[in-house]
């Protein structure tokens, strides 16, 4: 139960503007979150949420992520336009944010790393309160998103982005 298979259609993703898309062909591996410092900071978040590619199963269908080298052997792939972490880089293969996968719902981490580095509070914040102010939703609902859909699409506008 390490690797997840998703039969039929290849899996597609990308970045929140749609300027850089990816396909993966084969099965992936174990899908985790890392929380190391790097991770935290490259996400802006509390942990980065990785899943390994099968090798020479990736291409990038539209764009391609710049990269930041992290440290001597991590660089970090990220959409140059949106900003959005898209690609983690080692020695041992390439690894893809769950996050800007289309469909995540099989991605469910199986393993954490680097828990050393866990934030402290991070096992307990979905025992938070639930926050359901019914004007709040509403206004969320009447948001114009320019948020590229998850799927492909040929065309898409990019809002004065440049591609």
């Amino acid at each position: 139960m390490s690797d997840v298979e998703k039969t039929g259609d290849d899996r597609t993703g990308g970045c929140q503007c749609g300027a850089v898309r990816f396909r993966i062909r084969g099965t992936l591996g174990r899908p985790s979150i890392c929380h190391c410092r790097m991770c935290q900071k490259a996400f802006g978040g509390f942990f980065g949420p990785l899943v390994t590619t099968p090798e020479n199963g990736l291409s990038w269908s539209r764009g391609e992520p710049a990269w930041f080298q992290s440290s001597i052997n991590i660089s970090r792939g990220f959409c140059a336009s949106c900003g959005t972490p898209l690609a983690y880089r080692h020695p041992g293969g390439l690894e893809i944010a769950i996050g800007a996968f289309d469909d995540r719902s099989d991605l469910a981490p199986q393993i954490q790393v680097n828990v050393e580095a866990r934030i402290p509070w991070v096992t307990t914040i979905f025992d938070q309160p639930v926050h359901s102010d019914p004007d709040y939703y509403a206004q969320q609902e009447a948001i114009i998103s320019f948020q590229h859909p998850d799927h492909d699409t040929a065309d898409w506008p990019t809002h004065g982005l440049s591609l």
